[in-house]
């Protein structure tokens, strides 16, 4: 498998999806600002996002592609509606729970919003519009594990463009009023749901041929799945988890969920590009060649998706180093998005940003014990992550507010990778290779160069990036994209990288 070429097919899509992405929040940006209707649908859109992100982003794969690989002939097909059978039954159930009791749970989530009048009403009335969205993601998950387990990224990676162009065309056409942009908006959410499930099952029928059935028959096989797929879902899900955290504690503060919200938009692309998808690639490959006992070829692919990760990661955490400023600015700083909407929105993505080659080791790192079938470890380490994300926002977030939420989900991140790595070297899993070393210290000073150059340039187009028009757009992304040549072009000539390396 060529696993650049699988990287490079998902990151296209993943790319293409977050920039539609992007358009809907700078249009709900412009129309809403950080207000509290805008507050209220970021945690109506929390609930479904976090389950999207937890299933959809390697936390389903993570259980099923090692089980489901293992399975020979007719058994694929009966192993995998027996899944998916007990997966509707599960899911549909939590479903009418949420949607019953959605005032309690939305209590949890969001208990700031009860001090402030209509604000809660509207988030419980737009969640349980959003909430059946959770079924379809979670069955647009498992024919996404079907096609990654083929191979198949490009068209699961593509999924996602459904729901922002319905977003987008919904906040285009239903714009008269902040309540009918924020209605309109849930509604399309789940109307994505469904089209990305006919999608996706246009092209997972060549490989799997559904069967629902109501009686179930749970082997030893499924067992083990589905006893792997609890620690899966929370190992793989651990920033989504934390950032969960943060939107209910934020929630007491004024305008912090939508600080939050907007500034995690930005810094997923470069984790949506780095961590999340050479962890959903390389996987299926891992796993086949854990299965062979083929050890060297294990640690090689290992060695090379951490540098990948590295190579691609460290640059785009200079650039929000530099930039985060001026990136929220171009993006959001039109209409109701104002100068204070701007500040700490980019404070929020500075500390964010800080913590984002963490964000993406632990993507990979989870795989390397997902591909061993061994979901334990990557559980309790999440458990601990969390645990230490909420100690650190609660007892200092009077002193400081929401600004202490991004910082303690970075800091949580970048331990947690120590101790990753400290049980990969301890367990046998993992070991470093004289090739990393080498390439690691030269995709550090290109990452040095080229943040002198991207900081060079900040400053001298700093009076065009204050602009009040599209055209601060234009200039930053003119920037970055010549900073971003700039560092490849270091990268081939230094040697940090080489192609052929992930071709296996």
């Amino acid at each position: 498998m060529n696993i650049l070429k699988n990287i490079s097919y998902f990151g296209f899509s993943t790319f293409l999806s977050r920039i539609l992405g992007y358009l809907r929040d700078t249009l709900i940006a412009v129309f809403l600002g950080t207000s509290a209707v805008a507050d209220a649908l970021f945690v109506a859109f929390r609930i479904p996002n976090t389950f999207r992100s937890l299933f959809a982003e390697g936390s389903f794969n993570s259980a099923f592609i090692p089980a489901y690989t293992k399975q020979k002939g007719s058994k694929k097909n009966q192993f995998a509606n027996q899944i998916l059978n007990l997966l509707i039954i599960f899911i549909l159930f939590i479903v009418f729970v949420i949607e019953i009791f959605t005032p309690e749970f939305l209590f949890l989530i969001s208990p700031g919003f009860k001090d402030i009048d209509g604000k809660f009403d509207l988030a419980v009335d737009l969640s349980r519009i959003t909430i059946p969205f959770l079924f379809f993601v979670s069955i647009s998950s498992f024919l996404s594990a079907i096609l990654n387990s083929k191979g198949n990224f490009f068209i699961t990676a593509a999924a996602p463009i459904i729901l922002n162009i319905l977003l987008i065309l919904s906040l285009v056409f239903f714009n008269s009023t902040h309540t009918e942009i924020v209605y309109a908006s849930s509604y399309a959410l789940t109307i994505a749901g469904i089209i990305q499930v006919i999608f996706l099952f246009f092209f997972a029928k060549k490989y799997f041929k559904i069967n629902l059935s109501f009686i179930i028959n749970i082997n030893d096989q499924v067992k083990s799945f589905f006893r792997k797929l609890l620690p899966s879902v929370f190992a793989s899900g651990v920033n989504q988890i934390n950032i969960l955290i943060g939107t209910i504690i934020a929630s007491f503060e004024s305008g912090a969920v939508s600080y939050l919200y907007y500034a995690d938009r930005i810094y997923q692309l470069p984790l949506a590009l780095t961590g999340i998808a050479i962890a959903t690639v390389i996987l299926p490959s891992l796993s086949k060649e854990v299965f062979k006992s083929k050890l060297v070829k294990v640690n090689f692919i290992q060695n090379r998706s951490l540098e990948l990760c590295l190579f691609l990661s460290l640059p785009a955490t200079v650039g929000i180093f530099l930039a985060s400023e001026q990136i929220i600015s171009a993006l959001y700083g039109y209409g109701f998005f104002d100068a204070e909407s701007v500040m700490n929105t980019s404070a929020a993505l500075l500390l964010f940003g800080i913590g984002l080659p963490a964000f993406g080791l632990i993507k990979i790192y989870s795989s390397f014990y997902f591909a061993r079938s061994n979901t334990k470890f990557p559980f309790y380490l999440s458990l601990f992550s969390v645990i230490l994300n909420i100690l650190i926002s609660l007892s200092l977030f009077k002193s400081y507010g929401f600004i202490i939420i991004p910082l303690a989900t970075s800091i949580s991140a970048w331990l947690t990778v120590f101790v990753y790595q400290l049980n990969l070297i301890k367990s046998g899993y993992h070991s470093f290779d004289k090739l990393f070393a080498i390439r690691f210290i030269k995709s550090v000073l290109c990452t040095l160069i080229m943040g002198l150059i991207l900081s060079v340039l900040l400053k001298y187009f700093a009076n065009y990036l204050e602009s009040k028009t599209i055209l601060k757009a234009i200039i930053l992304i003119s920037v970055v994209l010549f900073s971003a040549f700039i560092y490849f072009l270091t990268a081939y000539f230094l040697k940090a990288f080489r192609i052929k390396d992930l071709k296996v």
